[in-house]
């Protein structure tokens, strides 16, 4: 957690950017942590999940129950400028919105629980990967 918040906060810095949050999820779901960097024009989510060092970004989501908590899959996005700052952070691998949106294979990716994808059908990397569901 540490090295995610490090490599955040450099980035923000290097993009002109502000980190602005963290939002931490301890519950079951999400299994994924978000560092709010926010820009004049607009707002990114840089996502963790809880269990690997894979870093895509996306738009915010609110993580706590009250007064409403959002489901569904993310929405992944791209931003170059803060991708390639972010790309030399030791120890974490930048994912694209391409590589999520597409399809899932099993096979390329050990660390997705074949129960999830059989229970909860995910159509994408990034569906399966991320997990937001209630």
């Amino acid at each position: 957690m540490k090295a995610f918040c490090r490599a955040c906060y450099e980035a923000a810095r290097q993009t002109g950017g502000e980190v602005i949050e963290f939002r931490i999820s301890d519950g079951p779901t999400p299994n994924f942590h978000q560092a709010i960097i926010a820009y004049r024009d607009r707002t990114i989510a840089v996502v963790c999940i809880r269990s690997t060092t894979l870093l895509p970004l996306a738009v915010p989501r609110v993580i706590e129950f009250t007064p409403v908590r959002e489901s569904g899959p993310l929405a992944f996005v791209d931003s170059p400028d803060l991708a390639n700052a972010l790309a030399p952070a030791p120890g974490f691998r930048m994912l694209t919105a391409a590589e999520l949106e597409g399809p899932i294979d099993i096979a390329k990716w050990p660390s997705i629980s074949r129960h999830d994808v059989r229970y909860w059908l995910p159509q994408t990397l990034g569906e399966g990967l991320f997990n937001y569901w209630d």
